[in-house]
């Protein structure tokens, strides 16, 4: 079997039409080196229980996803497998086979990316103000770099015009430059680092959703790829309307920047 590193994992990474990241079992039973499904689908059941003893669903983190599959003379059977979260491949990890090199190389990619990149429901809805902007803001950085890296290959070139045509469409025709103005920001200053959490999950789906449409659309050119940050923007701002939400140029401006508040921690750690 291949030398296996962080990359395979994110290679079977599956995304739904909600932008929402999944792995199928049956793919990730492959890249964990089992041969038997019966000997996986214990592990998974040991993962199972783990998240049920930690007061999480099982059911919100192992989906099933039964299909049906045809035999050589043409009879049709129904294969098992499960649509997967990172914190149930996590689960996974922690029960399989700690013998395998791949094994520990799984416990320690998607521990890692679980606390970096996802919390419960319950763990984010007791997370401060603050505590959930800089979670957010920690998602929309790694978002805008995979972005970045999705514009490149569509051709994109001017990467200030193509991040401004995304503003545009999500905040009414603003620009970066004009959303910085209305918030009273110095210049540079980073106008992410001077949103509330509402403001950066609105901007993390412009973020999540153009990626893909690129990706999904195999967008060749510079202007089709702004026309499509535009539009991912304008379709995000349209669904905040229709829900009766509130646009995010109208949302309050935090007192107070991530830098500054990370300065401030910074300065109490060193104090304490």
């Amino acid at each position: 079997m291949k030398e296996l590193n962080n990359k395979s994992f994110e290679d079977i990474k599956h995304i739904d039409e909600d932008g929402i990241e999944f792995w199928y079992a049956r793919e990730l039973q492959l890249v964990l080196d089992y041969k038997e499904w019966r000997k996986f689908e214990n592990v998974i059941n040991k993962a199972k229980q783990a998240c049920e003893n930690s007061d999480i669903s099982a059911l919100e983190h192992f989906v099933g996803a039964d299909k049906l599959s045809k035999r050589a003379n043409n009879a049709e059977v129904i294969i098992n497998d499960y649509k997967l979260t990172r914190y149930a491949c996590y689960l996974i990890a922690q029960n399989g086979d700690s013998r395998k090199k791949v094994i520990a190389l799984a416990q320690t990619y998607f521990a890692v990316q679980t606390r970096k990149q996802e919390l419960t429901e319950k763990e984010y809805t007791m997370l401060t103000e603050d505590e959930k902007r800089f979670y957010q803001r920690n998602l929309t950085r790694k978002g805008n770099y995979s972005l970045n890296q999705a514009a490149k290959n569509a051709g994109v070139k001017n990467f200030d015009k193509f991040h401004n045509a995304g503003y545009k469409g999500l905040y009414n025709g603003e620009t970066a430059d004009d959303i910085a103005k209305r918030k009273g920001l110095r210049y540079r200053e980073d106008i992410l680092d001077n949103m509330g959490s509402d403001e950066l999950i609105a901007n993390l789906f412009r973020i999540s959703q153009t990626e893909q449409k690129l990706k999904k659309d195999n967008v060749q050119t510079e202007k089709e790829a702004n026309k499509t940050h535009y539009n991912i923007g304008k379709n995000i701002r349209e669904v905040i309307a229709k829900n009766g939400g509130t646009m995010p140029e109208d949302l309050p401006t935090p007192q107070k920047s991530l830098k500054q508040l990370e300065k401030e921690k910074n300065k109490n750690l060193k104090n304490n």
